[in-house]
């Protein structure tokens, strides 16, 4: 018989990141407009880009 692989845990959501608290105001990072408020849009250099529907947004390079 083979020997049983190990399982390797899953890196946990690091949702706590997207969340910015200031004194009292509490900034997040954009949201998806198709998912609603259900997934973060990722930051990347040129555009924001939405995991779960493949949602893009490109920012103006100004």
């Amino acid at each position: 018989m083979m020997p049983k692989k190990e399982v390797k845990n899953k890196i946990a959501s690091k949702k706590w990141l997207k969340y910015k608290i200031d004194g009292k105001t509490i900034t997040r990072g954009k949201m998806c407009p198709k998912c609603s408020t259900d997934s973060f849009l990722a930051d990347h250099k040129d555009r924001l880009y939405c995991g779960k529907c493949h949602y893009v947004e490109y920012k103006s390079k100004k």
